[in-house]
């Protein structure tokens, strides 16, 4: 049966509804207010008393912000007249609760958000950030009958992130001088994208070991580990990137970020949501990026997009 889309003109302004406070989600708040990326934000949170006081809080910052921005707390309402939602709302894991039930629990709260999203007439564009991204923005997806390019999850943004700044520590250069990508899942089978990786114009997967190429990449996939060992929890670095993404769909900058987007045929995959360089403005995915990868990336990524699909047909076969 064929899936049918809601289209419709998008929403016009700047308006931000950030649904989820929890330690990502207020994180982004600040990342947005910090740098003026939105000049109205609402969150909305079932914990009306601390989104309140992150509100609050908030507030106090913005005679030091870039520009003004009025930032309050709300309900779902606030989805109707909204450009972009950020959904950065799920459950935690429980003690001897497998990935597989966390999931499901996930889609569940996902359901029930997206329900309450659409249901205000909302026309914008909505970035997934929970995990797990790629499975949540299929579900988002599902769940909105949104065209596919109005969808899309933080996928390998961070990963990427994290792979150029140990690229730049390698060479001592400033990571941003740093060309290169995390695909895949934003989890275990992530894979670096070597064959594009490039650093003033040369490739630097000629530049290191096959050791050192393998080393670097588990150090990018294991990077969350340690963080989460150390504090807990993972939100900095992705409230960053979220950000980066926001802004570059506000201000239709028409720049290549690697994104959780739709395949649709371009990297010989259907129905499946996963970390790929797109090209992003203000209407959410312009393009998926066809990738030329060689005969181990393409069997590592046909792997990882496999790990992705065998999960989905988990949810939606049952």
């Amino acid at each position: 049966m064929k899936r049918e889309e809601t289209s419709v003109n998008l929403t016009q302004g700047n308006k931000i509804v950030l649904i989820g406070a929890g330690a990502v989600g207020s994180s982004y708040a600040y990342a947005v207010v910090n740098q003026g990326i939105s000049d109205e934000l609402v969150i909305v949170d079932a914990n009306e008393k601390k989104a309140t006081g992150d509100v609050l809080d908030l507030q106090d910052g913005i005679v030091y912000a870039p520009s003004s921005m009025k930032i309050r707390f709300g309900d779902f309402d606030e989805c109707a007249e909204a450009a972009i939602v950020v959904i950065c709302a799920g459950v935690a894991q429980k003690s001897g609760e497998t990935r597989i039930d966390l999931v499901h629990r996930n889609i569940a709260v996902f359901e029930e958000i997206v329900s309450k999203i659409m249901d205000t007439g909302f026309n914008g564009i909505i970035i997934v950030a929970t995990n797990p991204v790629d499975i949540l923005a299929y579900a988002t997806w599902k769940f909105s009958k949104l065209p596919k390019e109005r969808i899309l999850s933080s996928g390998t943004i961070l990963d990427s992130a994290r792979l150029r700044n140990i690229l730049g520590r390698e060479f001592q250069t400033a990571p941003t001088s740093i060309h290169a990508y995390i695909i895949g899942e934003h989890g275990d089978t992530q894979l670096p994208y070597w064959s594009a990786a490039t650093l003033y114009g040369q490739k630097i997967a000629l530049k290191l070991s096959d050791e050192r190429k393998k080393a670097i990449g588990i150090e990018v996939r294991d990077a969350a580990y340690k963080i989460i060992d150390s504090k807990g929890a993972t939100f900095y670095g992705i409230a960053m990137g979220l950000a980066r993404i926001t802004k570059a769909i506000l201000r239709n900058e028409q720049v290549v970020l690697p994104v959780g987007a739709l395949q649709s045929g371009e990297n010989g995959h259907e129905d499946v949501f996963t970390g790929v360089p797109c090209l992003i403005n203000r209407q959410g995915v312009e393009k998926v990026f066809t990738l030329d990868l060689d005969a181990d990336e393409r069997e590592k990524f046909d792997a990882s997009v496999k790990a992705l699909k065998d999960i989905q047909a988990s949810i939606w076969s049952s």
